[in-house]
């Protein structure tokens, strides 16, 4: 895992050894100063005034040689922890983009949120606290206690006690905390989920007057995550007290034996070799604190560190063949003895047995229940899942051996619910082709009905579109996505009930606009309106994860009893007033 996550360190390996190179000095200058003490207690003692001197500069020369490299140590150590963050951010996301719709499903949008927010601001404390107090603070340790021999050789014994006390009372805590930590990720994931959930559904918790349930729902969730969180914080406050009672009463004890060395018993150390005793003796108190936090903080980032690398891990099922074809000759179809299953646990196909021939420049309705699998047919012709059994060809070519980039800019799809993103009008049309003209812009527009209601902006293209396209109505989005996806200029379009917004009247005109202008595309449409595929050149009618039927609307109604059923009910519909 730490391998892992250290791959994102790149550009700010320099800063992170510089880092540990400013905490090795600033520990030795800080080791040094108490031993400068007692030798300079003693010149003192002894009248050496030259000693004096010498001693009291190299004091004030390790004072100043440890406040710079402190200062430069943080500099280096915020420049590299900032930008091991940003690249470990950057790498998640791109990892994140290349996903299929199968490896999406594995990881919900909350989930995927904290990683990319709390998750790595953990690690990125973790890696902070690690490169600086994690080297300075050994450091203190170590040498404070070779130090603190080299005053005396009996004294420091005293430490050795200690130490196993504490290593036991960290094993205890880790083997406590990090189950929790484990579960406190989660409730996180289900916090985000909530407030994602009823940020997007706002209009409707207004609409049926649920804030109070929201409300509750949310807090239920955050008062299982402070009960979770105290838990944790509860057994990890055990380690401080712990670690204060060994560490100040051996402390006590150096302060209480050295002075009765000193009083009463025939020896060596000097009133100056107890006084460096005792900073030597804060010193390991200090490291100790500090060594103790970062423990903390690591438990913490573990389970970051885990989820994260989760997702750097994660690679798309979906991937461009070696020698991938990069060209598409035309907009020809064909579903040959298709089969589909979302996940081999299963219990049986989305699709089965599917054989469909469109010709390139045909238009195709496809109608059918809810449930009966028309978008999974069109999902696999832009390879957004792979088939289970068989093969969808698109140009006489499987999808499967397409470049997939070439394959999506080729099969244009339109969704239903498709998202518009912040920025101007014209920004988002150009997701369908960034080197777009204006005039190209403009013509996409008018071809999908959309340039009338553009211009009637004041701000015409360039109006600012809220995120998710709050600021346009249902029919306008729908007709904008629909331009987008025509700049791209795809040898096939599909709309997958991406006219479900619009009046009877427009979907007509966009219906006849296709016809005249696109020729050459092959043009899928997916609608419950019978009226929006009646024109088409022929019909699909789907159920239950197979062709019910193939034929023209005068075909299908006279021969398909499914399709007649949704026809007349949709023109009593009509008769009564209701459509």
């Amino acid at each position: 895992m730490i391998k892992k996550l250290m791959r994102s360190l790149r550009e700010y390996k320099r800063d992170t050894v510089l880092t540990i190179l400013c905490m090795v000095v600033e520990a030795g200058m800080e080791i040094m100063i108490p031993f400068l003490i007692s030798v300079f207690g003693k010149a003192v003692n002894a009248g050496d005034m030259g000693g004096v001197y010498l001693y009291g500069g190299l004091m004030v020369g390790a004072a100043i040689v440890s406040l710079l490299a402190g200062m430069f140590g943080g500099k280096f150590c915020a420049s590299a922890s900032t930008g091991f963050a940003k690249n470990l951010r950057k790498d998640m996301y791109e990892n994140v983009q290349t996903f299929s719709f199968s490896n999406i499903d594995k990881f919900s949008s909350s989930s995927l949120v904290t990683r990319l927010t709390t998750d790595i601001t953990n690690v990125q404390m973790a890696f902070m606290m690690v490169i600086r107090m994690a080297i300075r603070s050994p450091l203190m340790l170590i040498f404070s206690i070779i130090m603190s021999f080299v005053v005396d050789t009996t004294l420091p014994v005293i430490f050795f006690v200690s130490i196993p006390i504490l290593a036991g009372t960290l094993v205890i805590i880790t083997r406590m905390v990090f189950p929790i930590f484990r579960r406190l990720f989660k409730r996180y994931d289900a916090l985000n989920e909530s407030v994602e959930e009823n940020v997007k559904g706002m209009r409707v918790v207004k609409a049926y007057v649920r804030e109070d349930y929201e409300t509750e729902k949310f807090t239920a969730v955050s008062n299982d995550l402070k009960k979770q969180f105290t838990k944790a914080e509860r057994i990890l406050a055990l380690n401080t007290p712990v670690m204060q009672l060994c560490m100040y009463g051996a402390l006590i004890a150096v302060v209480g034996i050295g002075a009765n060395m000193i009083l009463h018993t025939n020896t060596t150390l000097q009133y100056t070799d107890l006084q460096s005793l005792i900073m030597y003796s804060f010193q390991i108190l200090m490291s100790l604190m500090m060594l103790s936090m970062i423990f903390v903080m690591i438990i913490l980032s573990l389970e970051s560190g885990r989820r994260i690398v989760e997702v750097l891990d994660e690679k798309s099922d979906l991937v461009s063949p070696e020698g991938a074809v990069t060209e598409m000759k035309n907009g020809d179809v064909s579903f040959k003895n298709v089969s589909f299953r979302y996940s081999e646990k299963a219990e049986k196909n989305a699709l089965d047995n599917v054989n469909l021939d469109i010709k390139s420049g045909e238009t195709v309705g496809i109608i059918g229940g809810t449930g009966s699998s028309k978008t999974t047919l069109v999902n696999l012709i832009s390879r957004l899942y792979d088939v289970t059994e068989g093969s969808v060809t698109v140009g006489d070519v499987d999808v499967r051996d397409y470049d997939i980039e070439v394959l999506r800019k080729n099969v244009a799809v339109v969704l239903q619910k498709n998202t518009l993103f912040t920025g101007t009008i014209a920004d988002n049309l150009r997701w369908g082709n960034p080197n777009a003209t204006d005039e190209e812009v403009e013509a996409a527009a008018k071809l999908a009905q959309a340039h009338e209601f553009v211009l009637a902006r004041p701000d015409g293209y360039n109006t600012m579109i809220e995120q998710g396209g709050a600021n346009v109505s249902g029919g306008q989005r729908q007709r904008l996505c629909i331009a987008r996806a025509l700049l791209s200029k795809p040898k096939v379009i599909i709309l997958d009930d991406s006219t479900s917004a619009v009046d009877m009247h427009t979907d007509a005109a966009l219906r006849a606009a296709f016809s005249k202008y696109l020729p050459n595309t092959t043009k899928i449409i997916i609608a419950q309106r019978v009226a929006s595929v009646e024109n088409s050149d022929k019909i699909v009618v789907m159920d239950n994860g197979k062709i019910n039927a193939v034929g023209t609307h005068d075909e299908l109604l006279k021969n398909n009893e499914i399709y007649r059923e949704v026809y007349l009910s949709q023109n009593k519909g009509n008769e009564g007033g209701n459509e």
